[in-house]
C-alpha cells in the first residue's frame, strides 16, 4: 500500500522526495532563528551554500505540472480512474514483494559501534559519514603548512581593541569566511574602557624620594591617589591574606605589593580590597624571563563585559540607566615593572616573610610609605565581532561555537594571532569537507572572532548579553581558541564536567606528531595531570558561568613555568618560538585538530556526547564537604546553626539528580536513531543541564557568574563552604541567616536541575 501511495505521489508531484532539509535563517534582532523545511530531489538539485542543494520549482504557482494539464472531462476522468487502478495494482504487488526486507532501527546512542558486517544507518535527513572518515578528512585538510601562511597573514605589531588595525583584522577574517562560502554577519557594540592618560601619566612615589611613571596600566581601576605603607602579599590569593592575618599584621590602609600569576589581576585587587587595603601594585614574577623594564597591561573588573552596562548589551541604539558593575574596584590599582618592584622590595623592613613564600625577606612596616596615583581615562570605543556559520542538515538551529579573540595589547602572537589563524583554517577545512567530500553535519558550527578580549572578554560577553535567551536554548557548546600554544611539554584542559568524557575520548584519538595526546600527557591519571579549573580570566568562563553553555579551553604549555608574555608588549613570534623550540605551526596544527575533533563529534553524532553523570560526582564531592563543615559548626558554634538544620534536603536533591541522569541514559539506550524528533528532545534535555545550574535567585548585575558549581559568589557551593569556614570561627562577617538562605536556594537549584533532566512532569522524583 505504501509503495502504491509513493508511486501516485511521484506521478502527481513530478519528482521523488528523497530527504527533508532544514535551513536556518538568521536575523540578529533577537531570538529570530527560524527553521524552514524544504524538499529536495536527487534529479533536480543544485549545490548551494555549504554544499546543500536548493529545490527548483517548475512553475510560478507551485502546483504540480500534470495537475494543471488534467481537465475534468468524462474521457479524462475515465482515463485517470483506469490509470490509478493500474498503478494501485502494480504498487500493491511491489509492496508485497518487498515486504519483510525492512531493517531494524538501531539503538540511539552518542556514537554508533558497528559490527564488521553491518551497514551504517542513515536518517532520511543527513547521510551519516563514518566517523573514521570524518577524522581522516580533518587530518588531511588541516595542516601546519597551510597554517604557516595564515599565521604570517594575521601577524601584526599592534591591534588593540577598537583601533583601525583591529578593524582591519576583522575585515580579513570576514573575507576569509566569505571565501569559504559561510553565511557571515557582524555585531557592533559601543563599549566603555579605560586607557592610559594621554596628557598626563600614572605614577608611584616611594618614601617621598623615588618617583616612577609606569607605562603599563590596569583598565577599570579606581581613579585617584592613595598613600599608605607597603605590605608584600605574595600572589594576593585568599590564603596569602589569611597567612598575614595569622601573623597579626595590620592590613588596614596598606598598599599591597603583589606578584603577577596564579589568579587574575581582578581577583588580586578584590582580595586586597576586602582586607581594607588602600591601593594595589602588581609586578611580573621576579624569577621569570621577562626583562626588568617589561610593562604589564590588563584589567581589574571582577567580571566580564562592559562594566558600565552590567547585564545589558552595549548596543548604540539602546538606552540604559547609568549603572556600574558591582565588580569595579574602589581602590587604585597599577602595574609596575620588575625593576621598580626590586627597588621597593630591597628597602622594605618589618616582619620576615613566611618560609613558603618566594621573594625578598621582609614584608614591610608602617614606615615604608608609598603613594600611588592612577589617572586613566574612560573612553568609548566601537568594536565589531565577526561571525560565519556552516549550517547543519538536521538541526541547524542547534550549534557549537568556536571562538578566538582578535585584539591584543601589543603583537599578541600567542594571545590572539595563533587562535585567530586556527579559527579561519578550521572554517576553511570544515567548509571544504561539506562542499567537496560529502560530510553533512547534523547541527551548525558558528565561527566567532571577538574584539576587546583583553579588556575582559568584552566583545563576547556583550554578544552573550544581547542574545542570551536565544543562545541558552540553542548553543550547546563553546570551544575557546585563545592562548592554545604557550609551550611544548604540557597539555592542559579546563572544561565543563559535561564535556570530560568527550575530552578524554578526543585525547585518545588525536595525535601530536606520531604520539597520541593521551599517551603523551596523561601519565598515570589524565584528570589530575591534564584537567585544571577554569579561571575567571579565561575567555570561556562567561559562556559557562554566565550563560550556562558547556565550554572548553585548552593549551599546550610548559611543565615548569607559564608563558610570561601575556599582557605585555613582548608577546611576539620570536618569544613563542623560544618557548616551543620553533614548533609553533606544528603545535597549532595539533591544537586545531583537537578543537576540530570536538566540534565535529558534537555535530556528527545523533546525540550530543555529553556525560550528565559527571556532574553527579562533582556535586557529591561538594555535598560531602558541606555536610562535614555543617556538623563542625553545629558542634563548635551551636547558637549559630541549630541541630534542626539538616543537610538531608541537599543530599536528597543530589540523589534526584543521579536518578534523573541514569534515567536519561536508559532512555538513550531504548530510543530510535531514525526518530529525529526523539533525538532532538533528548539533546535538549542534555543541553538544559548546564543552564539549570545557573541560580535563578541572584541578580546577573550583582552576581553575573550565577553557576552554583563553577561560578563565583556566596550563592555557589564553594561560597557556602567559605561561609561555613568563617561561621566556625564566628568571624564578624559571618551571617548564619544569610548562610541558611543561600543553602536553601542552592539546594533547590540542584533539585530544579534534576527535575528538568527527568523530563516530563510525571517523571519527577522528589521523594525526601
Amino acid at each position: 500500500m505504501e509503495q502504491a501511495r509513493s508511486t501516485i505521489s511521484k506521478i502527481f508531484n513530478g519528482e521523488p522526495h528523497t530527504y527533508t532539509r532544514f535551513n536556518l535563517t538568521q536575523n540578529m534582532e533577537g531570538d529570530t532563528s527560524q527553521v524552514e523545511m524544504k524538499l529536495s530531489s536527487d534529479v533536480d538539485e543544485e549545490v548551494g551554500e555549504n554544499g546543500m542543494g536548493e529545490h527548483r520549482h517548475h512553475n510560478s504557482n507551485g502546483k504540480p505540472y500534470m495537475a494543471q494539464k488534467l481537465q475534468r472531462t468524462p474521457k479524462n476522468m475515465c482515463f485517470m480512474a483506469s490509470a490509478i487502478l493500474l498503478i494501485f495494482i502494480i504498487g500493491f504487488l511491489i509492496g508485497y514483494a518487498t515486504n519483510g526486507k525492512k531493517e531494524v532501527a538501531p539503538v540511539c546512542a552518542s556514537s554508533i559501534s558497528l559490527d564488521e558486517d553491518s551497514v551504517p544507518h542513515e536518517t532520511g535527513a543527513a547521510p551519516l559519514m563514518d566517523w573514521d572518515d570524518v577524522k581522516r578528512l580533518l587530518a588531511k585538510k588541516f595542516s601546519a603548512a597551510k597554517l604557516e601562511t595564515v599565521l604570517s597573514e594575521f601577524s601584526q605589531n599592534s591591534h588593540r581593541a577598537g583601533s583601525p588595525e583591529d578593524e582591519s583584522l576583522g575585515n580579513k577574517v570576514l573575507q576569509k569566511f566569505k571565501v569559504c562560502d559561510l553565511k557571515t554577519w557582524t555585531d557592533e557594540h559601543f563599549i566603555k574602557v579605560q586607557d592610559p592618560p594621554t596628557a598626563g601619566y600614572n605614577k608611584i612615589v616611594f618614601k617621598n624620594v623615588s618617583e616612577e611613571r609606569p607605562k603599563g596600566f590596569l583598565s577599570y581601576s579606581y581613579i585617584g591617589s592613595a598613600t599608605g605603607a607597603v605590605l608584600y602579599a605574595h600572589y594576593g590569593e585568599e590564603d596569602d591574606f589569611r597567612t598575614l592575618q595569622d601573623k597579626n599584621i595590620n592590613m588596614n590602609g596598606r598598599v599591597m605589593l603583589i606578584r603577577a600569576g596564579k589568579i587574575s589581576f581582578a581577583e588580586k585587587v578584590a582580595n586586597a580590597a576586602r582586607m581594607n587595603a588602600s591601593a594595589v601594585l602588581i609586578y611580573p614574577e621576579l624569577s621569570d624571563r621577562t626583562e626588568e623594564n617589561t610593562e604589564l597591561y590588563g584589567h581589574v573588573h571582577m567580571g566580564s563585559g562592559d562594566p558600565y552596562t552590567p547585564g545589558f548589551p552595549s548596543f548604540n541604539h539602546t538606552q540604559f540607566p547609568p549603572l556600574e558593575s558591582s565588580g569595579l574596584p574602589r581602590i587604585p590599582a597599577q602595574t609596575i615593572t620588575r625593576g621598580m618592584a626590586k627597588k621597593i622590595l630591597g628597602q622594605l623592613s618589618g616582619p620576615v616573610k613566611p618560609e613558603q613564600w618566594d621573594g625578598y625577606n621582609k614584608l614591610g612596616d608602617e614606615h615604608d610609605i608609598i603613594t600611588v596615583e592612577v589617572n586613566n581615562v574612560l573612553t568609548e570605543k566601537k568594536i565589531h565581532n565577526v561571525f560565519g556559520v556552516i549550517k547543519g542538515f538536521v538541526d541547524p538551529d542547534r550549534y557549537v561555537i568556536i571562538g578566538a579573540k582578535r585584539d591584543a595589547w601589543g603583537p599578541g602572537y600567542a594571545a590572539s594571532t595563533v587562535g585567530t589563524s586556527v579559527l579561519v583554517e578550521l572554517a576553511r577545512t570544515i567548509s571544504e569537507m561539506v562542499k567537496n567530500d560529502g560530510f553533512k553535519p547534523r547541527r551548525s558550527i558558528v565561527f566567532a572572532s571577538w574584539s576587546a578580549g583583553e579588556y575582559g572578554s568584552v566583545g563576547a560577553t556583550e554578544w552573550l548579553e544581547g542574545y542570551l535567551p536565544s543562545l541558552s536554548m540553542k548553543a550547546f557548546s563553546y570551544i575557546n581558541l585563545d592562548g592554545i600554544v604557550t609551550g611544548l611539554n604540557g597539555f592542559k584542559v579546563a572544561a565543563s564536567p559535561l564535556m570530560h568524557t568527550l575530552i578524554e575520548n578526543t585525547l585518545k584519538e588525536v595525535k601530536n606528531k606520531d604520539v597520541i595526546l593521551f599517551d603523551q600527557f596523561s601519565k598515570s591519571n589524565w584528570e589530575s595531570n591534564i584537567l585544571e579549573p577554569m579561571q575567571l580570566d579565561n575567555a570561556a568562563y562567561p559562556f559557562l558561568a554566565f550563560s550556562g553553555i558547556p565550554s572548553v579551553s585548552f593549551r599546550f604549555s610548559n611543565d615548569n613555568s607559564d608563558y610570561n608574555y601575556f599582557g605585555t608588549l613582548e608577546d611576539t613570534r620570536q618569544k613563542l618560538n623560544v618557548a616551543t623550540s620553533n614548533q609553533v605551526p606544528q603545535l597549532a596544527e595539533t591544537a586545531g585538530r583537537f578543537a576540530g575533533h570536538i566540534a565535529l563529534r558534537l555535530v556528527h553524532d545523533h546525540l550530543l556526547q555529553m556525560d550528565v553523570l559527571k556532574y553527579y560526582k562533582f556535586i557529591r564531592s561538594y555535598v560531602a564537604k558541606i555536610n562535614g563543615k555543617v556538623r563542625d559548626v553545629q558542634r563548635i558554634q551551636p547558637k549559630l546553626l541549630p541541630d534542626a538544620l539538616t543537610v538531608q534536603w541537599l543530599i536528597s536533591a543530589t540523589g534526584s539528580y543521579s536518578r534523573a541522569a541514569q534515567s536519561l541514559n536508559t532512555n538513550i539506550q531504548n530510543s530510535d536513531l531514525e526518530d529525529i524528533e526523539m533525538c532532538r528532545l533528548i539533546n535538549d534535555r542534555i543541553m538544559a543541564v548546564e543552564r539549570n545550574f545557573l541560580s535563578h535567585y541572584v541578580s546577573p548585575r550583582e552576581s553575573p557568574f550565577r553557576h552554583i558549581l563553577v561560578g563565583s559568589g556566596p550563592h555557589t557551593l564553594k561560597g557556602l563552604i567559605k561561609h561555613l569556614n568563617i561561621l566556625k570561627i564566628n568571624h564578624p562577617e559571618a551571617d548564619a541567616d544569610q548562610f541558611r538562605n543561600q543553602f536553601a536556594l542552592a539546594t533547590w537549584t540542584i533539585q530544579g536541575c534534576a527535575n528538568s533532566l527527568a523530563g516530563d512532569i510525571w517523571s519527577l522524583d522528589n521523594q525526601i
